[in-house]
Protein backbone atom coordinates (compact mmCIF):
# COMPACT_ATOMS: atom_id res chain seq x y z
CA UNK A 1 0.00 0.00 0.00
CA UNK A 2 1.71 3.14 -1.56
CA UNK A 3 0.95 6.55 0.56
CA UNK A 4 1.65 9.34 -2.51
CA UNK A 5 -0.50 11.83 0.07
CA UNK A 6 2.78 14.20 -0.05
CA UNK A 7 1.83 14.34 -4.36
CA UNK A 8 -2.00 15.55 -3.75
CA UNK A 9 -3.32 19.25 -3.70
CA UNK A 10 -5.82 20.40 -2.64
CA UNK A 11 -8.96 22.71 -3.24
CA UNK A 12 -12.36 23.87 -0.39
CA UNK A 13 -15.46 24.90 -1.01
CA UNK A 14 -18.62 25.73 0.45
CA UNK A 15 -20.70 22.37 1.09
CA UNK A 16 -24.06 22.33 0.39
CA UNK A 17 -26.85 20.75 2.18
CA UNK A 18 -28.44 21.76 5.60
CA UNK A 19 -26.29 23.54 8.64
CA UNK A 20 -27.40 26.71 9.19
CA UNK A 21 -25.29 30.10 9.35
CA UNK A 22 -22.17 27.85 8.64
CA UNK A 23 -22.82 26.31 5.94
CA UNK A 24 -22.61 30.04 3.91
CA UNK A 25 -19.32 31.70 4.98
CA UNK A 26 -17.15 28.32 6.12
CA UNK A 27 -15.56 26.47 3.47
CA UNK A 28 -15.75 22.65 4.77
CA UNK A 29 -16.00 20.75 1.26
CA UNK A 30 -12.36 19.37 -0.04
CA UNK A 31 -11.85 18.31 -3.42
CA UNK A 32 -8.20 16.56 -3.34
CA UNK A 33 -6.41 16.25 -7.00
CA UNK A 34 -3.69 14.17 -8.01
CA UNK A 35 -2.24 14.24 -10.91
CA UNK A 36 -1.63 10.81 -12.26
CA UNK A 37 0.78 11.11 -15.23
CA UNK A 38 3.35 13.25 -12.81
CA UNK A 39 3.73 10.81 -10.05
CA UNK A 40 7.17 9.73 -8.50
CA UNK A 41 5.44 6.94 -6.72
CA UNK A 42 4.18 4.84 -9.76
CA UNK A 43 6.03 3.11 -12.41
CA UNK A 44 4.40 3.67 -16.03
CA UNK A 45 2.78 0.38 -16.13
CA UNK A 46 0.95 1.00 -12.65
CA UNK A 47 -0.03 4.41 -13.81
CA UNK A 48 -1.38 3.17 -17.00
CA UNK A 49 -3.61 0.36 -15.11
CA UNK A 50 -4.66 3.45 -12.53
CA UNK A 51 -5.62 5.44 -15.47
CA UNK A 52 -7.53 2.71 -17.40
CA UNK A 53 -9.79 1.73 -13.91
CA UNK A 54 -10.30 4.96 -12.71
CA UNK A 55 -10.68 6.50 -15.76
CA UNK A 56 -14.47 8.18 -14.87
CA UNK A 57 -12.34 9.61 -12.08
CA UNK A 58 -9.89 11.63 -14.13
CA UNK A 59 -10.95 14.83 -16.10
CA UNK A 60 -8.87 15.77 -19.48
CA UNK A 61 -6.04 17.71 -17.48
CA UNK A 62 -5.08 14.06 -16.36
CA UNK A 63 -6.07 14.90 -12.48
CA UNK A 64 -7.66 12.54 -10.28
CA UNK A 65 -10.20 13.91 -8.09
CA UNK A 66 -12.62 13.21 -5.60
CA UNK A 67 -15.00 15.61 -2.75
CA UNK A 68 -15.86 14.84 0.24
CA UNK A 69 -17.86 17.20 2.26
CA UNK A 70 -19.32 14.24 5.01
CA UNK A 71 -18.00 16.33 8.28
CA UNK A 72 -18.58 19.60 9.46
CA UNK A 73 -14.62 20.55 9.64
CA UNK A 74 -12.08 21.04 6.74
CA UNK A 75 -9.39 18.74 8.38
CA UNK A 76 -11.84 15.80 8.98
CA UNK A 77 -12.49 16.46 5.06
CA UNK A 78 -9.04 16.54 4.06
CA UNK A 79 -7.87 13.31 6.54
CA UNK A 80 -11.20 11.64 4.64
CA UNK A 81 -10.54 12.58 1.27
CA UNK A 82 -6.78 11.53 1.96
CA UNK A 83 -7.40 8.09 3.12
CA UNK A 84 -10.65 7.77 0.34
CA UNK A 85 -8.06 8.43 -2.77
CA UNK A 86 -5.51 5.82 -1.46
CA UNK A 87 -7.43 3.16 -0.88
CA UNK A 88 -9.32 3.83 -4.37
CA UNK A 89 -5.89 4.37 -6.43
CA UNK A 90 -4.63 0.78 -4.51
CA UNK A 91 -7.77 -1.06 -5.39
CA UNK A 92 -7.22 0.15 -8.72
CA UNK A 93 -3.66 -1.51 -8.84
CA UNK A 94 -4.86 -4.78 -7.82
CA UNK A 95 -4.88 -7.37 -10.93
CA UNK A 96 -7.83 -10.49 -10.73
CA UNK A 97 -5.74 -13.53 -11.15
CA UNK A 98 -7.42 -15.65 -13.94
CA UNK A 99 -9.85 -17.89 -13.95
CA UNK A 100 -9.19 -21.38 -15.24
CA UNK A 101 -11.54 -23.05 -17.00
CA UNK A 102 -12.81 -26.22 -15.46
CA UNK A 103 -15.96 -29.41 -15.95
CA UNK A 104 -17.75 -30.96 -13.78
CA UNK A 105 -16.64 -34.25 -12.43
CA UNK A 106 -17.73 -37.67 -13.17
CA UNK A 107 -19.25 -38.07 -9.74
CA UNK A 108 -20.45 -35.04 -9.60
CA UNK A 109 -22.15 -35.79 -12.91
CA UNK A 110 -23.54 -39.00 -11.46
CA UNK A 111 -24.33 -37.06 -8.07
CA UNK A 112 -26.81 -35.03 -10.00
CA UNK A 113 -28.37 -36.90 -12.31
CA UNK A 114 -29.46 -39.07 -9.31
CA UNK A 115 -30.90 -36.14 -7.31
CA UNK A 116 -32.91 -35.51 -10.49
CA UNK A 117 -33.92 -38.78 -10.95
CA UNK A 118 -35.11 -39.46 -7.24
CA UNK A 119 -37.39 -35.94 -7.77
CA UNK A 120 -38.50 -37.22 -11.06
CA UNK A 121 -39.90 -40.48 -9.01
CA UNK A 122 -41.00 -38.49 -5.80
CA UNK A 123 -43.06 -36.47 -7.92
CA UNK A 124 -44.19 -38.78 -10.26
CA UNK A 125 -45.45 -41.17 -7.42
CA UNK A 126 -47.63 -38.02 -6.60
CA UNK A 127 -49.62 -37.92 -10.00
CA UNK A 128 -53.44 -39.53 -9.69
CA UNK A 129 -53.61 -42.19 -12.39
CA UNK A 130 -57.30 -43.86 -13.63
Amino acid sequence: MKDFSKELSFKTSRSSGAGGQNVNKVETAVTVLWKVDASEFFNEDEKVLIQLKLKNRINADGFLFLSVSESRTQLMNKNKAIEKIIEMVNKALIVPKKRTATKPSKGQKQTRLDNKKKLSDKKESRRFRF
